[in-house]
């Protein structure tokens, strides 16, 4: 049977959301039907709306959501019916190249059908009243009622962590958190500096303290993002709009500079500030970005010194691993949720909370359908 409900829908780039009703397939043998209860506002949704980040549109959009599972395909094994979920947005074949070499973000399908818009298994599940096909954003397109999904994307974490912290594990926590603890060589005592203080940026403190840090330099324009970040776990921060971070880190570090950095910015000052504040020998993990077709460019010797440098997307998750345990870090109060939480909207007032992320207003603005 087809199910029908309410989603947020781009038609075009550059416009607002469009909230209306749509076509869900039915699931397949392998699929799980979820009740979407929270969903996260992320800046790759906002890059998608103001078109630096390009896929065949009409669209629905979303990726970052936890919810309640309410159907389960007949070859479904290991979730049942009213499991409580995190969605990932990175499934994958599990025997391509990629997957071969650990690397799941890279697979081969994962890659080739996200940039359709389409399920992993190439169809679309959704439609307009029209009849019209619908993409979904990173194959989930959770600004939705429900969502039809393989079963590898639905995640069973305990029913005690609320839904509208649950969500932000999916993106943004795993991405900075993951940083951290699976991408970055953090030694106990070493000097992280976190440059950008978003929620990524943000989770990426968490992850630091959580490594062992033994200091923890957040790096921000906004004094009041600073401030919470303190709260998170940063030993220092540095406002970058009156303060030189480059030095600030050789200043605190002796004059080497930082062992790690995680830049969670997305701008190119910041992509060539860490290459110089970051130690000979140290390891610098960008995690932000910035159009795919803009240049940045780097004072060549600071390249040197046997600086590593690396790209990371999704923090190195296996999500059947990494959201459990992140679901439980919060809940055992070692992983701190709640201060990320800084606007609340329903499905119909979302344009609202994308406004307040492109203005710079929040940190994580949540949907609670």
């Amino acid at each position: 049977m087809t199910l029908t409900c309410r989603a947020a829908v781009l038609h075009q780039s550059g416009t607002p959301l469009s909230v209306e009703r749509v076509s869900l397939a039915p699931p397949m043998p392998t699929d799980v039907v979820v009740k979407v209860r929270a969903a996260g506002l992320c800046h790759t949704d906002l890059e998608v709306i103001d078109g630096s980040l390009r896929y065949p549109l009409p669209m629905i959009l979303g990726h970052e959501a936890a919810g309640i599972v309410e159907e389960i395909g007949s070859a479904v094994r290991d979730i049942s019916v009213g499991d409580h979920v995190i969605l990932s947005w990175n499934p994958h074949c599990g025997h391509c190249f990629h997957c071969d070499r650990a690397q799941p973000i890279l697979c081969e399908t994962y890659l080739a059908r996200g940039a359709e818009g389409v399920h992993f298994d190439g169809a679309s599940k959704a439609q307009l009243a029209d009849g019209r096909k619908l993409t979904q954003l990173m194959f989930l397109g959770a600004f939705s009622e429900y969502v039809v999904l393989p079963a590898q994307q639905a995640i069973v974490v305990p029913n005690d962590i609320p839904f509208d912290r649950a969500c932000l594990i999916g993106c943004g926590v795993m991405t900075g958190v993951g940083a951290a603890l699976n991408v970055a060589a953090i030694g106990h005592g070493d000097t992280v500096m976190v440059t950008g203080c978003g929620a990524v940026g943000l989770a990426a403190v968490q992850g630091a303290r959580l490594a062992g840090a033994g200091a923890v330099i957040a790096v921000d324009l906004d004094d009041a993002k600073l401030a919470l970040a303190r709260q998170l776990g940063a030993t220092h921060v540095v406002n970058a709009a009156r303060e030189d971070p480059v030095q600030f880190a050789k200043q605190a570090t002796g004059g080497r500079g930082a062992d790690v950095i995680l830049e969670a910015a997305g701008h190119p000052n910041a992509f060539r500030q860490t290459a110089e504040a970051v130690r000979p020998g140290g390891e610098v993990i960008w995690l932000g970005k910035i159009d795919v077709t803009q240049d940045v460019s780097f004072r060549w010797g600071a390249l040197m010194g046997e600086k590593r440098f690396r790209r990371s997307s999704y923090g190195g998750a296996r999500p059947r691993r990494d959201f459990p345990f992140l679901a439980q870090a919060y809940l055992d109060g070692r992983l701190k949720l709640d201060e990320l939480i800084t606007g609340r909207c329903s499905l119909d007032s979302i344009n609202d909370g994308f406004e307040a992320l492109r203005r710079g207003r929040s940190i994580r603005t949540v949907v609670e359908l």
